[in-house]
């Protein structure tokens, strides 16, 4: 046994000198231009290639994306084939910031104020009282592996806040339209409570000698003044932006997504410095702001959307970076553990009891606390009691690593098929294989809507010249299977089409009473 361990240890010493003398060797070129410029952009291009790649095997596997992006990470790190050198806390913990505001701000522009409201009390519940309970359910459970008692508190509120980013990942990737109530219960939950577990991580990293300052009235003060006030923000400036963009035409389309990516980092930065929580400022501007008709409003959705997911693929790949995997065996059964903890026993037990008073039926309650998804959040969170130089901090940052890398791939692999097995499957009509969009420079009288003709609607089998359409609206387009079909007078709508009705806004209430809901209303 001895002689294998010396054999393995030979090995080790030799790997790790081969990568000494090749980044030696790169060492001398680097430092010249444009060699250290065309290097640094050519392995962000190769690490963002492989990320957007691994995507379809991720898809057609099952496995999550993001325990892609963060395994590509650690392989092109110190530990790993690429050998790229990377330790800088400060950094990661500033770049993870800039991709979680874009995230944020991406999934308050897809989130439906009204339908947030429909949710508002049991999401604001799991995002205060469920952060808490998960943090001190948690810590108890890091104390039984063996952490001392302030190890045990800060990993607890590290890992207390479910990932916004991991869960509308997962959500929109996974090709389940979950049921109104339980989807936007979610999305709004992970949206509000980050501000949550990001000032009680402060304020316990602040006062590990003193917990006992953390018992008081003086905790709560500061949480409700950092939540109001990031409240009151993103609703100021999502608004402003909103007047300000349906009153002042920019003299270029493509300034458009400029002056909104401005926006959320305004939204961001503003309140945080007087004092309030800048990532619930971001996403409710985000909300505030795509509740209305904006110019250019579906190319601001999909230049967002690709921001947001190029944040989400650089955070996990830099964090990978992060992470050493020669160090992690030392935790990996106590995080391992950690993380069946939370998911099988802290989450579900505080989500249950949290909504309980609002009488949610038992199978959603049951998947609201399992989807309980951590990701890139908790790992940026653990690199603030490292900057702090706080008592063993770098060992609750690689436990917080077992934490996520455990929900990620449990919840990111189980979560579609329990969806379907516990009937939480909405019956949204399928998505049409072609989109017809109308880019307007101001917003419009009349609206384009596509509507999905089910067998039940009284339009189904009706031709167009038989529809008794208002005055000015009309049928514009039909997508039917891989055609597109001409809205001609003798052409009649069949269930399963998707019609495109253009109508003015006074006609709207019509227009729905003959086709129905609009497809991607989240209002009704």
């Amino acid at each position: 046994m001895r002689a294998l361990r010396r054999t393995h240890g030979g090995v080790q010493a030799a790997t790790r000198e081969h990568f000494a003398r090749r980044r030696r060797a790169y060492c001398g070129m680097s430092t010249t231009e444009p060699f250290a410029t065309a290097l640094f952009l050519a392995t962000c291009g190769g690490l963002l290639a492989l990320s957007a790649i691994s995507g379809r095997a991720a898809s057609r596997f099952g496995i999550p994306l993001t325990a892609l992006f963060l395994a590509l990470g650690m392989l092109a790190g110190s530990d790993g084939i690429g050998g790229i050198a990377f330790s800088d806390y400060g950094l990661t913990f500033r770049l993870g910031t800039a991709a979680l505001v874009l995230i944020l701000f991406d999934g308050g522009l897809n989130t439906s104020i009204a339908a947030v409201r429909r949710v508002a009390g049991p999401a604001g519940v799991l995002a205060t009282v469920g952060v808490l309970g998960t943090a001190a359910v948690t810590a108890l459970g890091a104390y039984a592996v063996g952490l001392t008692i302030p190890q045990s508190i800060l990993l607890g509120v590290v890992v207390s806040s479910t990932d916004a980013a991991a869960v509308f990942a997962v959500l929109r990737g996974s090709g389940v339209h979950l049921r109104k109530r339980v989807g936007v219960t979610l999305e709004a939950e992970s949206g509000l409570n980050d501000p949550m577990a990001i000032i009680l991580t402060t304020l316990v990293t602040a006062n590990l000698g003193h917990l006992e300052r953390l018992w008081g009235w003086h905790t709560l003060g500061e949480v409700v003044v950092q939540a109001v006030i990031g409240l009151l923000g993103g609703i100021v400036v999502g608004r402003a932006a909103r007047i300000f963009l349906q009153r002042v035409r920019l003299s270029a389309g493509g300034l458009y997504p400029v002056f909104t990516l401005a926006v959320a980092l305004l939204a961001f930065g503003l309140p945080t410095l007087v004092g309030g929580s800048g990532f619930l400022a971001v996403y409710v501007a985000g909300m505030t702001l795509g509740d209305r008709e904006i110019p250019h409003r579906a190319s601001l959705l999909r230049v967002h959307d690709a921001l947001a997911w190029l944040g989400q693929v650089a955070m996990f790949v830099l964090l990978g970076l992060l992470l050493f995997p020669s160090r992690l065996g030392e935790v990996a059964l106590s995080g391992i553990a950690i993380g069946l903890f939370v998911a099988i026993i802290a989450r579900p037990l505080v989500v249950a009891l949290c909504l309980l008073p609002f009488r949610y039926p038992a199978r959603e309650i049951a998947f609201i606390g399992w989807m309980g998804l951590r990701g890139a959040v908790p790992i940026i969170l653990a690199t603030v009691p490292v900057l702090a130089r706080a008592p063993g901090a770098e060992r609750i940052f690689d436990l917080v690593f077992f934490v996520v890398a455990v929900s990620v791939l449990l919840h990111g692999v189980t979560g579609a098929p329990l969806a379907r097995r516990l009937g939480l499957e909405s019956a949204e009509p399928p998505s049409p294989p072609a989109v017809l969009e109308i880019e307007a420079a101001r917003p419009l009288s009349s609206r384009l809507e596509s509507f999905y003709i089910d067998d039940a609607l009284a339009v189904a089998g009706v031709s167009l010249a038989d529809l008794a359409l208002p005055d000015g609206a009309a049928v514009t387009l039909i997508v039917r299977g891989d055609e597109l079909v001409p809205p001609l007078p003798a052409t009649t709508l069949l269930p399963g089409d998707h019609a495109y009705v253009v109508a003015r806004a006074e006609d709207q209430v019509l227009i729905r009473l003959m086709f129905g809901r609009p497809e991607g209303d989240d209002n009704a």
